[in-house]
């Protein structure tokens, strides 16, 4: 019951409990300055300061919805006369001048009010009628003709647009050069200056342009032409993972169990990290909130206190003494061990997290590996693939799992304390103290890319073989390293191509939401017009990050679809020959691109 006081119920700054008790009518906190409360985006310490925000904090009845200021006529009367007591520090009775001037309720005289409150969530069922509809044969008719009619042509758009557009820059940095070699103007002409602007109107420069450009052009070009068979390949896989999606839809769905398992990791560590903050019993001292009114100099906040026994006329030498909360009492085994077990919470959320995102990897490996490893398709494929990988994930492979995001854990724990060490001392660093630890945070930062990297691949390895996870990490780093070339070509187009994806919805959303919230087009009512709205672009930027979550969940079902077929592909290449002893398990689109070549390819 206590535990659940201390999550459901806030505290005020003397410590009391908002809606219960003496305030069960002042169920909210009303925060002088909510900004105060984001000091810093490090979660270890954020949790060893025990969330407490250095703002005052009071139980109100309901959220103060106005905004005004102290106007000059109101500096010679008393608080009580111009600011509304229920949102003020009890039993204050100042002068407004010395109110404002000692900063105790306000940090400026125009101030605003911020307030944080808790409120029920409506949930609205919504019952569609399907049952007249074939979903799954619409279904993979809308991915075949999205595989048809536009992965191959956006694959071969992502490479011919850099090309166009160096084109581009080459001509016009040959035309900016002509003109200015016909009007003589060099660079010895200006020597050396500030203002950049200036470089832009000699021939020197658009000569130094032009030659990049043209260099630039070169490399792809010879890229292109040299790696053209690579670079069919990785269009081709990435119109295979198209229908591979389109033959086992419920894996787009997939990211929503991951989002949901993340959450409940994130929870549990909150509310420990909260148990452990809040362990203690509330600690209250004595405190002068105005030292220069009366004798207040001798109350220096050593002196203990009860705020229901607390007696202000026992300090009457100090009219502003007050028993205020401090912090939770650190004494104690649990106390003393606090800064530990915090570390140990947060290894326990990352290794959760880690293993959350190594199941769903695992799973969607094993169902798109179940796809490819189909001689015939669609008929080999299993019934319910991602239901059936989800199974095989969780009873075979889950100590191989548990322990690549272990050793994901330890590398990301090491970045933390690198965070923390270098946020509490950065006051005290010189340039060679902070050019150390920037190296250091470079280096830890590549390996846990790296380990994501490999344990990505190794997952998936585990997922077509069952193999234990040393041994999945060894055989998929060989076997990436015997094709790099595909692997750097392959990870790059599919890069690419993602990423226009996402732009694409994103940009889309984001412009239809503009047009929106901004009033340009125009809906019944005036719930959504941007006079209603104090900043229509808040709206906006929240539209735009919630699409960016989700458009990043679904596309990173298509690239892992991709890098399993990948790995599928050249595990193919390597045991298969493609005679009727060892068929290759390839697709028909794939198969033709190999009869293309003369001999196999490398």
């Amino acid at each position: 019951i206590c535990i659940l006081i201390h999550v459901l119920y806030p505290r005020n700054s003397t410590g009391w409990f908002c809606g219960i008790g003496e305030n069960k009518d002042r169920p909210n906190v009303f925060y002088f300055d909510i900004l105060k409360c984001a000091t810093t985006v490090n979660v270890m310490a954020a949790a060893l300061d025990g969330f407490q925000c250095p703002t005052t904090q009071l139980c109100v009845e309901e959220c103060p919805n106005n905004f005004w200021a102290v106007k000059l006529t109101d500096y010679s009367k008393t608080a009580k006369e111009v600011f509304n007591q229920s949102l003020c520090v009890p039993s204050l009775d100042l002068a407004t001048t010395e109110l404002v001037s000692a900063s105790l309720s306000f940090s400026s005289p125009l101030f605003s009010l911020r307030h944080l409150a808790f409120s029920h969530l409506a949930f609205v069922f919504i019952r569609d009628i399907v049952n007249s509809f074939n979903i799954r044969e619409i279904g993979i008719r809308i991915f075949e003709d999205f595989t048809t009619h536009l992965c191959g042509p956006l694959s071969l758009w992502v490479i011919v647009l850099p090309v166009c557009f160096f084109i581009v820059g080459i001509w016009h940095c040959y035309w900016e050069y002509s003109n200015y070699k016909a009007n003589s103007a060099t660079i010895s002409e200006i020597g050396f200056t500030t203002n950049f602007e200036v470089y832009l109107q000699v021939q020197e420069t658009w000569l130094a342009f032009l030659i990049i450009i043209s260099v630039a052009e070169a490399i792809i070009l010879l890229t292109v032409i040299f790696l053209r068979k690579r670079i069919l390949i990785a269009i081709a896989l990435i119109q295979e993972a198209s229908k591979a999606i389109s033959y086992m839809m419920s894996s787009l769905l997939y990211p929503l169990f991951t989002a949901v398992l993340l959450l409940v990791c994130v929870a549990y560590w909150g509310v420990t990290a909260l148990y452990l903050a809040t362990s203690g019993g509330p600690v209250y001292k004595v405190v002068a909130l105005n030292s220069s009114q009366g004798d207040c100099m001798s109350i220096n906040g050593t002196v203990d206190c009860e705020p229901t026994t607390f007696n202000p006329s026992e300090y009457s030498h100090c009219p502003s003494a007050s028993c205020i909360f401090i912090k939770y009492n650190d004494e104690g085994l649990l106390q003393r061990n606090l800064f530990n077990l915090q570390i140990y919470n947060v290894v326990a959320f990352l290794w959760c997290a880690n293993f959350v995102i190594a199941l769903g990897q695992c799973t969607l490996a094993g169902a798109f590996a179940s796809y490819y490893w189909a001689f015939n398709k669609p008929n080999d494929i299993p019934m319910f693939p991602v239901s059936a990988g989800f199974m095989r994930s969780l009873r075979y492979h889950v100590g191989s799992l548990a322990f690549g995001a272990l050793i994901l854990t330890l590398v990301q724990v090491v970045r933390i304390l690198l965070e923390y060490i270098d946020h509490k001392t950065r006051s005290a660093q010189n340039a060679c103290a902070r050019f150390l630890m920037c190296c250091l945070k470079c280096c830890f930062w590549c390996l846990e890319k790296f380990i994501k990297f490999l344990n990505r691949n190794a997952y998936i390895m585990i997922a077509i073989y069952g193999k234990n996870f040393c041994v999945s990490a060894k055989n998929a780093f060989m076997l990436l390293m015997r094709n790099v070339i595909r692997v750097v070509v392959l990870d790059k187009v599919t890069d690419l191509l993602l990423f226009f994806g996402k732009l694409l919805v994103v940009g889309g959303v984001g412009v239809l939401s503009f047009f929106f919230f901004s009033g340009r087009i125009l809906l019944p009512g005036n719930t959504f017009r941007s006079e209603t709205l104090n900043y229509y672009w808040m709206p906006i930027i929240v539209v735009v990050i919630g699409t960016y979550l989700i458009a990043h969940g679904f596309f990173s079902v298509y690239n892992m679809c991709v890098d399993t077929l990948f790995l599928c592909f050249l595990e193919d290449l390597e045991r298969n020959d493609g005679s009727m002893g060892k068929p290759y398990f390839m697709s028909k689109n794939l198969m033709k691109i190999l009869n293309k070549s003369n001999k196999r390819p490398k």
